[in-house]
Parts: C-alpha cells; sequence; structure tokens
C-alpha cells in the first residue's frame, strides 16, 4: 500500500541530479554508487571536527557530482532523525513499544513517511507534498485510509 507513494516521486536524472548530504562516513562513498548511479547525484559530505566534544571546525568535502558547497549540510537530517525518535516510539530502544521486527519498524517510518509529506501542514499551511507539487490539497486520515487504491500485474 504505501509503496505506491514512491510511483508519485521523480527520479533522478543526469539533468535533475538527486542532492545527498551526509555526515564523513566513508562507508556511504562504498553503498551509494551501489543503488544510485553517481552521475544522478550530487553528493558532498560534512566532517565535523570535535575537541574536547566540542565542534570546533566544520569541513564540506564534494564526493561525486557538483553539488554547491555552501548547500552541504546535515541539519536537516539531524533535525528529521530527532522528530522519528520523538514522534515514533518503535526507533527509542528505552521504551515498552520498540520494534522487534524490521516488517514493523518499516512500516511505521512509511506511515510517518505519508503523515509528515501529505498530511501535516509545514509552511504557510501546506504539507512538502504540496510544495513540490505531488498534490494540490492536504490529505486527512480520512482521505488517506480511505484511498482506492489499484493493482496492476
Amino acid at each position: 500500500m504505501f509503496n505506491q507513494f514512491g510511483s508519485y516521486i521523480q527520479k533522478p536524472t543526469e539533468e535533475n541530479k538527486l542532492e545527498i548530504y551526509s555526515d564523513g562516513n566513508f562507508e556511504y562513498q562504498i553503498i551509494i554508487p551501489q543503488y544510485i548511479n553517481t552521475k544522478k547525484i550530487n553528493y558532498g559530505q560534512i566532517i565535523k571536527i570535535k575537541e574536547g566534544g566540542k565542534v570546533v571546525e566544520k569541513r564540506k568535502e564534494i564526493i561525486f557530482g557538483k553539488p554547491k558547497i555552501e548547500d552541504i549540510e546535515t541539519t536537516n537530517i539531524e533535525n528529521l532523525n530527532t522528530i522519528l525518535r520523538a514522534r515514533l516510539s518503535r526507533l527509542v530502544r528505552k521504551t515498552q513499544c520498540h520494534a522487534k521486527k524490521k516488517k514493523s519498524i518499516e512500516d511505521s517510518v512509511e506511515l510517518f513517511k505519508v503523515y509528515w509529506n501529505f498530511l501535516k501542514p509545514i509552511h504557510k499551511k501546506q504539507t512538502p507534498g504540496m510544495e513540490e507539487g505531488l498534490i494540490h490539497k492536504k490529505l486527512t486520515w480520512g482521505n488517506f485510509l480511505h484511498w482506492q487504491l489499484s493493482y496492476t500485474n
């Protein structure tokens, strides 16, 4: 059911590249090319230099493509991680609701993505899906739960 929302997302091309920014974990440089053609992404990393537990410097590096150096930042994803941990108790280990099955976590995150992108207004009474032109009006839980699905083989 949730997988159909993926069909509404524009796929990256060499002309319309996917922007990816991450921390300095070198493993991303190995994993990302296994799933996405590097000609279709602009990927940059921000490496935080810490001393005594405090960030004293942020170094930005271009890994693939040509991202704007000033756009390389992880604040948005760090904010999203905080929101997910606060709103999805399954992602917090120290609760009775923590998920023991991968499918439960995946379903919870997919449902949250629908809520966040299509039901919850963020800016100027618009959802992120509205801002991106994916939908024209905010969905309600009733709209979503009664959505008529079409199945294709």
